[in-house]
């Protein structure tokens, strides 16, 4: 399948959120008590509140102008213009390696934590807190696999809702365990040099190719080891162990389309699998006294760390400078 626009709205809901979350998830841990410092609790740790209907009407008629908001600009600039069918489903498991699905996946997880934040805000009930705002990703990605379902050009994905619901279980599963996101998803992008060949596809710019370009994009699960340990450990708080995956080769959904240079030669492109293993920095657990910093380190936590790492593929090991 090729990339629609629509495959984008999930990402901008995602920064949107991620910006007015990232002040708001300040006062989350300053306003337990005037003795406890923030720079003891995990940014994920719920304080007790007490309940604030007008913060919840806040928050739920914001997020529902959101959500509605850019169901009809997704309308509006996409399927309005591809004809309409009865309710279908669609098997896209199989395209770009997977990678998109790790997306959905990501982008899941990160609005699931983004949506327990805003309901803890408001001092409903912890276990509310976390499954009403965890799934939020989930069901906002869903809607649309619907109206994917609705539309002759596409269809339902399964594959798509399970790596929907997948992230936010890998959010809600951790924060009903530990009231804390020991292991977190994250991303990192280096340009490839297959954009080039289908601009279209891949994108045009390097902005397109951030969004587009899955031979550049890794993502990776990154474990947070001072947590699984005892409150005396000297380990870093903030060092992290990196898992990554990613994908090379890949100038289509199921195959690569034939190319050929200016002496008519063909070109060939081979599709293979990357994983790697690295060192990464959970930037929320970093000691700062700064509001700014803080926010800073929250909206922008979902980016892997540059770091060295060790990539494995079919053609053997080798060492990066730069785990990106």
């Amino acid at each position: 399948m090729s990339f629609p626009l629509k495959k984008y709205f999930p990402l901008a809901f995602l920064c949107l959120l991620a910006v007015v979350k990232g002040y708001s998830q300040i006062d989350t841990a300053t306003s337990i008590n005037s003795d406890t410092s923030i720079n003891k609790l995990s940014v994920c740790e719920f304080p007790a509140r007490k309940f604030n209907p007008k913060r919840l009407a806040f928050v739920i008629s914001s997020e529902a102008a959101l959500y509605g908001g850019s169901l009809i600009g997704l309308n509006e600039l996409w399927y309005k213009d591809y004809p309409r069918s009865s309710f279908h489903f669609f098997d896209d498991s199989h395209e770009w390696m997977q990678m998109d699905k790790i997306g959905h996946a990501t982008t899941s997880y990160y609005v699931g934590r983004i949506g327990m934040g805003f309901l803890n805000w408001t001092g409903v009930s912890r276990k509310k807190a976390i499954w009403f705002g965890g799934m939020l990703g989930s069901v906002y990605q869903t809607t649309i696999e619907v109206l994917d379902g609705y539309s002759s050009e596409w269809g339902f994905s399964l594959a798509d809702f399970g790596a929907n619901t997948a992230g936010s279980l890998l959010c809600i599963g951790q924060q009903l365990a530990w009231d804390d996101q020991r292991i977190v998803l994250k991303y990192s992008f280096v340009q490839s040099e297959y954009a080039k060949y289908r601009p279209e596809i891949l994108g045009s710019s390097l902005q397109e190719n951030i969004l587009k370009d899955y031979n550049g994009q890794t993502y990776w699960l990154s474990v947070n080891p001072y947590s699984f340990m005892s409150t005396e450990s000297k380990f870093p708080k903030w060092l992290n162990i990196a898992v990554g995956y990613g994908a090379n080769g890949m100038t289509g959904g199921d195959y690569n389309p034939v190319y050929r240079n200016e002496h008519g030669q063909h070109i060939y492109f081979e599709r293979y699998r990357q994983f790697y293993l690295s060192l990464d920095v959970d930037l929320t657990r970093i000691k700062t006294r700064s509001k700014f910093l803080k926010t800073v380190f929250y909206s922008v936590g979902f980016i892997k760390i540059p770091a060295p790492s060790l990539e494995f593929t079919k053609y053997g090991v080798k060492g990066n400078w730069l785990g990106f």
